[in-house]
């Protein structure tokens, strides 16, 4: 019988969710569980590489299969006063800080990177809840992005920083994909969704697609783009707002 990778992760991530807000939190603090489940999250990681491929495409669709409803996770209107107030104005005065391990840092504002050459493409959203919608997303290849700051020979990872926090924790949201994933021909930093500007619930003015990975992976309200050789001095060091809080860093679908 074969084993649908998806399937499996979702039941995994829903059993350490439910073991972690049963009250187990104290179990899963113990570091030799911290070495399993470490141990267990690299040969996953491993294995989905392998079975999918570096240059692997997500599917794509054709308009006839986009969603009627596009379900929006996460959060849906960030309180941060800085965005609200750019949100306000049409995100005018908004601009992509791209910094870290890079030669050249710079910043974009949205005109700039709607004049870029662009990529559409018609994609499955996975959330790790159980659903899923197909959509219309284009924007800017981040590759573009990178080729123009130009990563530094230590840099590994990109960290995206986010405008809004989830009402249970203080914490900003952030994710992040390495390097690879970040030239993949699919990942890109989205500005339109079914062929209009990002709508505030799904992360205007900009966020990250990365199609080959859950929804959890795909940052929204996008603020700034840090190029890091470790994720282990961010947040809880586990690369990413909910792998903080037991998700897998890499959500292979």
């Amino acid at each position: 019988m074969s084993l649908d990778r998806r399937n499996l992760l979702q039941r995994g991530l829903g059993f350490a969710a439910t073991l972690w807000l049963g009250g187990c939190d104290q179990l899963s603090a113990e570091p030799w569980l911290q070495q399993v489940l470490g141990s267990a999250e690299k040969v996953n990681s491993w294995l989905q590489r392998r079975l999918a491929g570096p240059g692997s495409l997500a599917r794509e669709y054709t308009e006839a299969d986009i969603s009627r409803q596009f379900k929006a996770n996460g959060s849906t209107d960030p309180d941060d006063p800085a965005y609200r107030a750019m949100a306000a104005n049409g995100f005018a005065d908004w601009r992509l800080r791209i910094h870290g391990l890079i030669e050249r840092p710079m910043e974009f504002s949205l005109a700039e990177l709607r004049a870029m050459p662009a990529r559409t493409q018609i994609t499955r959203h996975d959330c790790v809840e159980g659903w899923s919608c197909i959509g219309k997303w284009t924007g800017v290849p981040l590759a573009a992005l990178l080729d123009q700051v130009a990563p530094g020979p230590r840099a590994r990872f990109a960290v995206f920083h986010c405008a809004d926090r989830l009402e249970q924790w203080d914490d900003n949201y952030y994710e992040s994909i390495d390097l690879g994933e970040a030239r993949h021909p699919q990942t890109i930093l989205a500005y339109e969704m079914n062929g209009r500007p990002l709508p505030v619930p799904h992360g205007a003015p900009l966020r990250l697609r990365v199609e080959r990975q859950l929804g959890y992976k795909m940052a929204k309200y996008v603020m700034a783009i840090e190029l890091v050789d470790s994720v282990a001095h961010i947040g809880g060091g586990r690369g990413g707002y909910w792998e903080d809080r037991g998700y897998e860093w890499y959500a292979g679908i």
